[in-house]
């Protein structure tokens, strides 16, 4: 069957287009559909309405301004450094959202790396292709695809990602990642590192328990720098970015545009968006980290709206243990709590359980609940 032949009125032919050909949700936006197909039309309580959104004030504090965090030797300001944990873990437990200002990252950086996330994904499908999970030099440590787990969806994310593995080896990364994005996207993650290690021993150490720095190195052994992309889509109010998902991580450090449509759920309340403020970086806690925490940090369900005008990009830099990493209540926490809220597991376990289904919530924490 030529492509042209394709019905997109037909579910099983979307997503032989898409997913089986390698088209992606980009080849489907560039045929100049005017609706959405069905298969990416999302039950009406899974969509995302810009005008059920509640006020975020209470939920979501003003971008903080890690900058003292950073400083070391003579010049650093502990009582700063001090008054900046604070609010970290304040902000991790409250909604497990928050933006930081002077991070580290600079402007010339994150710009990069969004331009990047535009040319990759404006290539040629046969270039994309050579990264597909099928055809990937090392399937895994950089793969390129489309939704969350289509196998598994009932209903497509309108979304398609790159996703890139670095595991301590710059020899690997000019092998494998795509030279088009891999010069922007390891200066992102090399810039942040510092503020990575910064924040989750900020967070860690905030919770009262000895732990010592190789420890909470471990929990940042394996780095993922995801280029996500979504183009314009006819009808966003019929589909979704991305579902309602917590993110597997210990930390997600996300780089979004200017055009916005971040949700985050304020535990209860409702739905909050998450505004883009230039320069600004968006830092959540993933399932890792509230397990580490004895469920004190949250990590909270969030989603992403589609554009109809403009192609959106994001690009998260994910911070997790390797596998073979056991996570679990750090030790001491539990008797400080007065009770166990999560079970010692192998990172690796908790990771293979998460890719299993498609998104759903937060479900996949009961997973490792004690």
């Amino acid at each position: 069957m030529g492509d042209t032949a394709f019905d997109f009125e037909k579910e099983s032919d979307v997503f032989e287009y898409v997913v089986k050909k390698g088209h992606g949700v980009k080849g489907l936006a560039d045929t100049g559909l005017t609706t959405v197909p069905q298969r990416y039309i999302h039950p009406p309580s899974e969509r995302i309405d810009r005008k059920d959104t509640i006020d975020s004030t209470p939920f979501l504090s003003s971008p903080i301004d890690i900058s003292a965090l950073l400083e070391e030797g003579d010049d650093a300001d502990d009582e700063k450094k001090s008054e900046i944990s604070k609010r970290l873990c304040e902000a991790a437990e409250k909604l497990g959202f928050f933006q930081v200002m002077n991070h580290g990252v600079s402007h010339e950086v994150m710009e990069n790396a969004k331009r990047a996330a535009h040319i990759f994904f404006n290539l040629p499908r046969e270039r994309k292709l050579a990264y597909s999970k099928q055809n990937s030099p090392c399937p895994a440590h950089v793969f390129c695809g489309t939704s969350f787990s289509p196998q598994a969806e009932k209903s497509l994310e309108w979304k398609d990602y790159l996703s890139m593995v670095y595991v301590n080896d710059d020899e690997e990364v000019r092998k494998y990642w795509p030279e088009e994005c891999r010069d922007a996207a390891v200066a992102y993650l090399k810039s942040a590192n510092k503020m990575i290690l910064a924040m989750l021993s900020a967070l860690l150490r905030g919770l009262g328990v000895e732990i010592d720095e190789s420890t909470i190195r471990s929990y940042t052994d394996a780095r993922a720098v995801n280029m996500n992309f979504y183009p314009p889509c006819p009808n966003p109010d019929l589909t979704v970015g991305v579902g309602r998902h917590s993110d597997l991580a210990a930390l997600t450090i996300l780089l979004q545009d200017d055009i916005g449509g971040l949700f985050v759920k304020a535990q209860n309340n409702g739905w909050i968006e998450i505004p883009p403020v230039e320069d600004a970086l968006v830092i959540n806690v993933g399932d890792t980290l509230e397990i580490l925490s004895n469920g004190r940090y949250k990590s909270a369900e969030h989603r992403a709206l589609a554009s109809n005008t403009r192609a959106r990009v994001s690009v998260p830099i994910f911070v997790s243990p390797i596998p073979p990493t056991t996570i679990g209540p750090l030790p001491g926490l539990a008797e400080k709590d007065g009770k166990t809220v999560y079970k010692n597991l192998l990172f690796g376990e908790y990771m293979e359980n998460y890719f299993r289904n498609g998104h759903r919530g937060k479900a996949t924490l009961d997973f490792a609940r004690a």
